[in-house]
């Protein structure tokens, strides 16, 4: 007779399969380095369309996504856009709000802590006076986000801002990235 084994999935996560992949990083932490990737492509006004599929990561090339992720974005047309998708100002929120609760959900997974449902709604405030170069006093991203948590779990809320915390996305937007530009005149 042989043996089922009993996969432990908490919060929707394979916490064997997690524990294995914190043990791999720790004794060879080059397997820790990843290398996300989009292609963006003007299309008309404020219209892009970014394609995402490829990146490497845990030591190899991973292309196994059969189709692109592709996401379009404009803008609204109070700001000359034809609304094809969200605006850049958006998608940050967006991917904010989906770091935060990736990050959570995570290491909730992790500690044992089971969570029942996690929502958020994001506000960002965002003055265009800087972005039109009306004024060198305004900034011209968002001055400031607010983030609300719902979240029904038997953890403190203590420890769900402290599991919060460990999102990379939470990281760049709270701390400077180097980013560099190159333009390939064609």
């Amino acid at each position: 007779m042989s043996q089922a084994t009993v996969t432990e999935v908490i919060n929707g996560v394979n916490v064997d399969r997690l524990g294995g992949m914190i043990r791999t990083v720790q004794e060879n932490p080059n397997l820790g380095t990843f290398q996300f990737r989009a292609k963006n492509r003007w299309m008309t006004g404020a219209h892009n369309s970014s394609t995402i599929q490829g990146f490497y990561g845990a030591g190899q090339e991973y292309e196994t996504r059969k189709k692109p992720f592709v996401l379009d974005s404009d803008e609204p047309p109070v700001l000359l856009g034809t609304d094809q998708g969200p605006n850049p100002y958006e998608f940050v929120l967006h991917a904010l709000a989906a770091g935060l609760t990736t990050s959570l959900v995570y290491h909730a997974a992790v500690r044992g802590i089971h969570l029942e449902s996690v929502e958020s709604t994001l506000e960002g405030d965002l003055d265009v006076q800087g972005f039109l170069g009306l004024s060198d006093k305004v900034r011209r991203g968002y001055k400031e986000i607010r983030v609300r948590f719902a979240i029904k779990s038997n953890a403190t809320a203590e420890q769900l801002d402290e599991l919060i915390r460990f999102s990379p996305v939470f990281d760049m937007m709270t701390n400077p990235v180097p980013v560099s530009i190159q333009i390939d005149k064609q």
